[in-house]
């Protein structure tokens, strides 16, 4: 039992770190500035990974099966603890992983927006241009 909450200790760390490094780039996505986005990306596989792995070696410890009476109240309250923390750290990841996405969200419709806005001017230019080269050719004739 003392071998499993060390490792959820390290993955509650891991989460730390992961919650962190939204919170700093979440601040670059405010001011529509997403250059770090891909790197922002493979930091947080990086850290899924090791969580993963985390969660593999909580699964190998079998804590399932060890009887409540087996483990001291000190260590019980630490694990409790460090579960509650856990589920704490998941909660606000998730919910900055909502804002993430709104940040995303928006710039992309704005993108869209810009996009269709070139659209349009290049359509007027060319519709301009048609026009002019039209009147040109019936000036000359």
């Amino acid at each position: 039992m003392e071998r499993a909450l060390e490792i959820l200790e390290e993955k509650n760390k891991h989460l730390e770190k992961f919650y962190s490094l939204n919170e700093s780039e979440m601040l670059n996505f405010a001011n529509g500035n997403f250059d770090g986005l891909e790197d922002f990306y493979d930091a947080r596989e990086g850290i899924l990974e090791m969580i993963k792995r985390m969660d593999h070696m909580l699964e190998k410890e079998n804590i399932e099966n060890i009887s409540p009476q087996e483990v001291s109240p000190v260590l019980k309250k630490r694990f409790l603890k460090a579960l509650s923390y856990k589920n704490d750290l998941v909660t606000r990841i998730l919910s900055q992983d909502l804002q993430i996405l709104s940040y995303i969200e928006s710039a992309k419709s704005k993108i869209i927006s810009e996009l269709a806005q070139v659209r349009a001017a290049k359509k007027a230019v060319g519709a301009y241009k048609s026009f002019s080269s039209k009147n040109r050719l019936d000036e000359e004739a």
